[in-house]
């Protein structure tokens, strides 16, 4: 089970609202959700969770890029709320050309020397995604330091197990009764 917020740190105090994640495909995206939360160049957090597996931080600043926190990569890698935070710069990696994909297309949608009818592999589709999940360390990847002038010291942030981690997140920045308001 998945967990969502934005709170939007304002002039009164911290807001929040849950937010639906269903048509953010990438961080750009969730940063432009974020941003669509406040009025002014305010900070907002968006605050991921899945139920005991690994939670999520992202802070935006204005128009500066987002900063990211996961406290377990590997098990994020695995969920498609977790890929969205787990950009290919996070990871380290470069990120694919979609030019040299689209030389490999034919226009009917198939690939160069692939028969037409040919059907996806499920086990190809699998042994991808558990490439992707090994290619995603175990354990904290991101910025641990994200929300230090909040309240939170990186140390802490660390510290925390996903069962009650933005809760305890919530406790640090003053926000608990405004965060479990839309829970």
């Amino acid at each position: 089970m998945y967990f969502a917020a934005l709170l939007a740190r304002t002039e009164d105090g911290w807001e929040a609202s849950d937010t639906e994640l269903d048509d953010v495909e990438t961080l750009a995206d969730l940063a432009d959700l974020a941003r669509e939360a406040t009025t002014d160049d305010e900070t907002v957090l968006v605050c991921i969770e899945q139920e005991g597996e690994w939670f999520g931080v992202v802070r935006v600043d204005g128009e500066d890029d987002p900063r990211v926190y996961v406290s377990d990569a590997a098990a994020a890698m695995r969920s498609s709320y977790g890929e969205i935070l787990l950009s290919d710069e996070l990871l380290g990696r470069q990120p694919e050309d979609p030019s040299a994909l689209d030389q490999l297309v034919d226009l009917d949608g198939t690939e160069e020397g692939e028969p037409e009818g040919a059907e996806n592999d499920d086990e190809e589709a699998e042994r991808t995604a558990v490439a992707d999940a090994e290619a995603a360390p175990a354990g904290p990847l991101g910025d641990p330091d994200v929300l230090s002038d909040l309240g939170m010291d990186g140390k802490a942030l660390l510290s925390l197990v996903p069962e009650d981690a933005l809760a305890e997140v919530a406790e640090a920045l003053g926000c608990t009764d405004v965060l479990e308001s839309v829970r």
